[in-house]
């Protein structure tokens, strides 16, 4: 409880928060009144900044009148195809030895799930999960059989490591030195949820990891319950940050297993962040830990809740299509 305590008093919560906070969240979430934020469909949401471009573009998908499976897969490819990206795709940052591995999955409303793990030299890791999918009787395959997999289904290869990330790992690699920051390895993921016009509702998540990972590392976008999880005749969530965490606590499941009990959406990222900081914050690195989960509900509920400042979504609705600071649970 010592690094535990340290942290939250430099943080300004103080001793007596330590005491009264689980009291508190809980009264709170007993008596809370807050009205749902309900949109009426299509509604499109997606972590950080760039969920902006993959939002209209997911939006424009369902605007022709094509499923919410359809958008999610189409939306993140935007971001998978831009070199300038050093999240997903191209561009990425590499793993510790200078490869760029693709992780990603995708799930559609009747529960159909794909996912591909340490893929190398395809740009579209979703696409090649969609086909997973579809069109094999598995849900998740790796490293060279998920690449052998993409080239047997048309997929080409493609260099991934672009000369400006080349340039940073080589810079990186004079010292070897991991050193996790807040808000930056967090931009690693673009998730996306969808609800079309028809109810449908489908989500999406891809990264290109870590920087710097160990080799072989794996987070927790391909992993279905983790990065993302989707329940037609519920809602679906997905996550971004710190892969490790949400691995160990399956806080996209949770989310939408907190939904069909009740809980809006909003209060079901709330208590699976929670969850996570009451289990592992006394870790001695625990003031490193980010996480921000995204949820939608089949009737339009959105929540989005994080464990520091700094998370953003994008949020594509009525219209409009903006970036919104999302709240959080460690306030100074």
């Amino acid at each position: 409880m010592n690094s535990r305590r340290k942290f939250l008093q430099k943080l300004g919560l103080g001793s007596v928060a330590l005491i009264t906070a689980p009291t508190i969240l809980a009264q709170e979430a007993k008596n809370d009144q807050r009205a749902i934020n309900k949109y009426k469909p299509p509604v499109v949401i997606s972590t950080w900044s760039h969920g902006i471009q993959a939002n209209e573009e997911a939006m424009n998908i369902l605007s022709k009148g094509e499923t919410a499976l359809d958008a999610v897969e189409k939306g993140v490819r935007v971001v998978e195809a831009d070199p300038n990206n050093h999240s997903v795709g191209v561009g990425g940052y590499p793993d510790a030895s200078g490869h760029v591995t693709l992780d990603a999955s995708i799930m559609d409303h009747l529960g159909n799930a794909g996912s591909v793990c340490y893929l190398q030299d395809i740009l579209h890791p979703i696409s090649v999960a969609r086909k997973v999918m579809e069109e094999s009787p598995h849900v998740l395959l790796a490293g060279q059989g998920a690449l052998d997999f993409a080239l047997q289904k048309g997929f080409k290869r493609v260099k991934l490591l672009t000369p400006e990330m080349e340039k940073t790992w080589k810079e990186w690699a004079k010292t070897s030195i991991y050193k996790p920051i807040v808000n930056f390895e967090s931009h690693d993921t673009i998730g996306l949820l969808a609800l079309d016009e028809q109810g449908r509702l489908a989500g999406s998540c891809t990264t290109s990891g870590m920087p710097f990972k160990l080799p072989g590392r794996v987070g927790d976008s391909p992993i279905i319950g983790a990065g993302l999880f989707v329940d037609g005749e519920v809602g679906a969530a997905t996550a971004t940050g710190m892969g490790e965490l949400m691995m160990k606590t399956l806080g996209s499941f949770l989310i939408v297993e907190l939904m069909r009990n009740g809980k809006s959406a909003q209060e079901a990222c709330e208590i699976a962040v929670k969850r996570i900081w009451d289990r592992y914050s006394d870790d001695q690195n625990s003031e490193f830990f980010q996480v921000g989960y995204l949820a939608l509900g089949k009737n339009g509920d959105i929540g989005a809740y994080a464990i520091l400042p700094g998370f953003q979504y994008a949020l594509a609705v009525n219209g409009e299509n903006k970036l919104i600071d999302s709240d959080y649970l460690i306030k100074k």
